[in-house]
């Protein structure tokens, strides 16, 4: 397979894996820009209110869904969204596949789950992993 190399990373990445692969469908239904949910995609993961707060660098009590929603919740959830999606994607857009996932230990994670990884501030470590399993299966086809 023909790679291309990247020179943020110096790394090879497959040419079949597309820059734009990282904005997946909508598979999950949260919506994007001003329809984006941030209260579905909360929910989808099980996020309280300090979780959101956590992540997203806001007090919890700062952390609301309404017009008012702090723009880094709404930032950081629509990231974590799209995420949702990238793993919805490779369970063909099955929502029970994909919460199952989020929330199950993974030996890969160092028996953590990716949804305590998203919890205890890890995202960008998770988005990673996923990223780089998204062009191991693309290089392997």
């Amino acid at each position: 397979m023909k790679t291309i190399t990247n020179p943020a990373r110096k790394s090879k990445i497959p040419s079949a894996f597309n820059l734009f692969d990282t904005v997946p469908e909508d598979l999950l239904q949260f919506g994007h820009g001003q329809q984006f949910d941030a209260r579905k995609a909360a929910s989808f993961l099980s996020l309280k209110n300090a979780d959101v707060g956590r992540i997203s660098s806001v007090a919890p009590k700062s952390v609301r869904y309404d017009q008012n929603m702090p723009e880094a919740v709404k930032t950081k959830l629509e990231e974590i969204a799209g995420t949702v999606n990238l793993v919805a994607k490779q369970f063909d857009g099955d929502p029970h596949k994909t919460v199952t996932w989020f929330k199950a230990s993974n030996p890969l994670l160092g028996d953590v789950s990716p949804r305590d990884m998203i919890r205890l501030g890890r995202y960008d470590q998770l988005r990673r992993f996923i990223i780089h399993a998204m062009v191991e299966q693309t290089q392997a086809k």
